[in-house]
């Protein structure tokens, strides 16, 4: 078998697939397509200094993925806290829009619920001078410890 079988993929396909897989990863959640891509870019410097089969860089790409992934998901992430809101609860918090999904009629407190995750939860226990319906907006104006004050748009 002649050809790029036999001989690899020239350096820069290898270059362009990491670019692509780099550029997905942006489209796309969890961080796993970044290290396919970095595998990649990763290939392609090492074709530059060494020549290898098609099987070889297959099989390097494969293993500096896979490796990657597993590294990523056993020990970086769990320790990568998000710390840009750190101790700010508050800031993060207040003039958040949500929907109430159980009412705080007759009692002192309902739950809500953000469209995305606010500070790690989408669901928060909410307090409101007003008796407030399922499926009203809210907005939060202040916070007391875990529960949030909020009052109707």
């Amino acid at each position: 078998m002649e050809g790029w079988m036999s001989g690899g993929l020239p350096y820069w396909h290898w270059l362009i697939l990491g670019m692509v897989l780099l550029g997905a990863e942006m489209f796309l959640s969890g961080f796993i397509v970044f290290w396919f891509g970095a595998s990649a870019l990763v290939i392609a410097f090492l074709s530059i200094i060494i020549p290898m089969s098609f099987k070889a860089q297959l099989l390097i790409w494969s293993i500096l993925a896979i490796a990657s992934v597993i590294i990523w998901n056993r020990y970086i992430r769990p320790g990568w806290k998000d710390k840009t809101l750190s101790g700010m609860a508050s800031e993060a918090l207040l003039g958040q829009v949500g929907m109430v999904q159980e009412s705080n009629r007759g009692r002192n407190r309902g739950r809500l619920r953000f469209p995305a995750p606010i500070l790690g939860e989408d669901e928060w226990i909410f307090m409101c001078q007003d008796e407030i319906s399922v499926g009203t907006r809210v907005r939060v104006k202040e916070l007391s410890g875990n529960t949030l004050i909020v009052e109707p748009i």
